[in-house]
């Protein structure tokens, strides 16, 4: 395993081998609340940019399990998720979601295995893209004394837990598109 130096200020968002961020080698820099979100949030990126990296469309329609939601579904459901938590913390900081997009990925769609029902792995990551974008610029403008302020929220009570959320959400679902990358006989990533 490498040792790789960490610094807040580069971008790991393609960053996904089997290297260790290892924060204790970064010399003059001391990690901060929002180092520690983002940190947090890219490695969300990377576990699941390296998982849906060689997935085709087809690929995406797939279940882990007959009860499980297909791969492209829980993507439209992360994008449009992180677009509406952000919302909740930062209100007007997030790019709009293009029209029906939200409703194309509810609970009432889950069950669906028409693809013609959903977007294309292309324009899924695009927008994933742009509300990764609006979430990182508003966690910038965060302040460190809003990360402790109340969300209303249950799973996520404050600022700070929700933007950590964008990260782990994103993570716990990559665990089953492991399970379909393996259906598929693709090697473990990680």
């Amino acid at each position: 395993m490498h040792r790789v130096d960490y610094d807040a200020r580069r971008d790991y968002s393609t960053y996904a081998d089997d290297r260790l961020i290892d924060n204790s080698l970064a010399p003059e820099h001391h990690m901060n609340t929002k180092d520690a979100l983002k940190l947090s949030i890219d490695m969300g990126r990377i576990i699941a940019s390296g998982y849906l990296e060689d997935l085709s469309d087809d690929d995406l329609m797939r279940r882990p399990h007959p009860k499980c939601n297909h791969i492209k579904w829980q993507l439209g459901h992360l994008i449009a998720g992180e677009h509406d938590m952000i919302e909740t913390v930062a209100p007007g900081s997030m790019p709009r979601l293009p029209a029906g997009f939200a409703e194309r990925y509810t609970k009432e769609t889950a069950a669906s295995d028409d693809p013609a029902k959903f977007d294309s792995k292309a324009d899924l990551l695009q927008q994933f893209e742009a509300q990764r974008a609006g979430t990182l610029a508003a966690l910038a403008k965060t302040s460190d004394a809003d990360f402790d302020k109340e969300t209303g929220v249950s799973y996520a009570p404050t600022v700070g837990a929700m933007y950590e959320l964008q990260g782990s959400h994103w993570v716990m679902h990559a665990g089953q598109w492991a399970v379909v990358r393996r259906m598929l006989g693709r090697a473990p990533l990680f």
